[in-house]
């Protein structure tokens, strides 16, 4: 794939940028930050959901799947289709699909519909991801695009940590269903604002969007993380979870093959020879991975065996976003990074994550101040790793395929996500279970409960569930320390490879 230079761009991003970048970058971050919820704001609403919906713990992970797997599978597509069409006209589209499935979803009468609506919204949250940060590349010159980036990460951040204290205000006052229908409101003044405020901005020779590459990815994807949604339930050896596992890793195949032989794919694979590339990819993917398959089993925790309530539970993890906006708004990770260089302070960043998983491993699973401890040590991890990542992976993209960019970075914060409630509610439900092998106490957690006979049955499967929560954010640890040591190690290397280019 070959990087154009055609690139029509009103912005006049010249040695200051668009005289109007900052007003901009508020409204592309309410956009962004609108998306992020969703991905987080579910999790509060498990017991109403159980409650109303009758919804199993399969029909959770795919409420939150559908909308995660469906938005990566189609965010590089909507890169391309960004870069060649204009940004400014897929943000519109973006915000437009996404109010129309907040909608859908806020009047669902069941699993079914709901899931179908959340699928819906992921196509519209495909298409604003990957316009927002690309927008950002594109206003800001070099020497603010940094800490414009950095602010953009902590909307970004902020969004995975802020749903469930969103969705709590809303279920302590609203039904369920109130958690979408907010968004249409934010929805319709962020289509105002775009119209009236950004300018666009294309690449007129951009490539042609890879149907069929987005179809196979989004595919593949969905049979590996359906395999192991059904890991716990039908047998990790059953010829359910083998035969979509194996299904999902040959079209995941064909969609490398398919990709390496067109002349327009939607991910070039030689950005996989760049080591900063890989190495900002492997750390974006594993942040990803600990904080959202943490969040998705501490609003449960929270909630069925400390007895929160769910504007309770959602204020309990308020911290971890709190401490990402004091960092990050102060600036320390900024002036950090030049310091540490890129590689130590993703390491540094990645390396508190992995510590504040294990703390609330450790520590939380009888009281909250364990949890406070480790959400706090997350936060400061996510506010010096996460825009580190960002600009490394926009840094090795030409400037011409922003959008293509934004598209990887927003596949892999998505696939990572979905990716970590997946696994780590995996690890859960099998400790779970393996504990309580009763069908009672294998089914769920709120199917545990409502069937315990006595209260002395009612705390056993209360620590079954405090003991299958340490399991997995210590699995979750583990995979976020191996990531940060991997990415810091590749980003070293490919900083000393360009160094004596560089001085040549």
């Amino acid at each position: 794939m070959t990087a154009t230079t055609a690139e029509t761009n009103p912005f006049g991003t010249g040695s200051s940028g668009h005289p109007q970048r900052w007003l901009i970058l508020g409204v592309i971050c309410l956009a962004q930050l609108t998306v992020l919820l969703d991905n987080t704001v579910l999790s509060v609403a498990i017991p109403s959901l159980t409650r109303e919906l009758d919804a199993s713990t399969a029909d959770i992970q795919w409420m939150i799947n559908a909308y995660s797997l469906v938005q990566s599978g189609l965010l590089l597509t909507a890169g391309n289709a960004s870069d060649r069409y204009g940004r400014r006209k897929m943000l519109i589209a973006g915000l437009a699909l996404f109010g129309a499935g907040s909608l859908a979803a806020g009047l669902a009468q069941s699993t079914t519909q709901l899931i179908a609506a959340r699928a819906g919204m992921g196509v519209g949250g495909a298409l604003l991801m990957t316009t927002t940060l690309a927008v950002v590349v594109q206003i800001f010159d070099d020497a603010e695009r940094v800490r414009a980036i950095g602010l953009w990460s902590t909307v970004n951040s902020l969004g995975f940590a802020a749903g469930p204290l969103i969705g709590g205000v809303m279920l302590d006052h609203f039904w369920w269903g109130a958690i979408f229908l907010i968004n249409i409101p934010v929805a319709a003044i962020g289509l105002f604002a775009v119209v009236a405020l950004v300018p666009e901005s294309k690449n007129p020779q951009g490539d042609r969007p890879d149907l069929l590459g987005a179809l196979l990815s989004t595919i593949g994807m969905t049979a590996v993380v359906y395999a192991i949604i059904s890991g716990p339930e039908h047998g990790w050896t059953s010829t359910q979870v083998l035969v979509a596992a194996a299904a999902g890793v040959l079209v995941l195949g064909v969609f490398v093959l398919w990709e390496l032989r067109i002349p327009y794919p939607m991910l070039d694979m030689q950005f996989f020879r760049n080591q900063r590339f890989i190495g900002a990819v492997a750390g974006a993917i594993l942040v990803a991975f600990g904080m959202g398959g943490s969040l998705f089993l501490l609003t449960q925790h929270l909630q069925f065996v400390l007895g929160y309530g769910p504007l309770d539970a959602g204020l309990r993890t308020a911290p971890l976003a709190l401490t990402v906006i004091a960092l990050n708004l102060t600036g320390v990770g900024a002036r950090l990074l030049p310091k540490l260089g890129t590689p130590g302070t993703i390491a540094a960043g990645m390396a508190l994550v992995a510590a504040g998983l294990a703390t609330i491993a450790l520590l939380g699973g009888d009281a909250y101040a364990g949890m406070l401890l480790g959400l706090v040590v997350m936060g400061a991890g996510v506010a010096l790793s996460m825009p580190a990542m960002a600009v490394a992976i926009m840094s090795a993209i030409p400037p011409a395929k922003a959008g293509v960019g934004a598209g990887i970075n927003g596949t892999l914060a998505e696939f990572g996500n979905g990716l970590g409630v997946a696994v780590l509610g995996a690890v859960l439900n099998s400790r779970f279970a393996a504990l309580l092998p009763t069908a009672a106490g294998a089914a769920s957690l709120p199917a545990a409960l409502a069937a315990a006979g006595d209260a002395g049955e009612r705390e056993r499967i209360s620590d079954a569930f405090a003991s299958g929560l340490e399991a997995s954010q210590l699995v979750g640890a583990v995979a976020v320390l191996a990531g940060g040591l991997l990415a810091a190690m590749l980003l070293r290397r490919a900083d000393r490879a360009e160094s004596p280019r560089t001085a040549a």
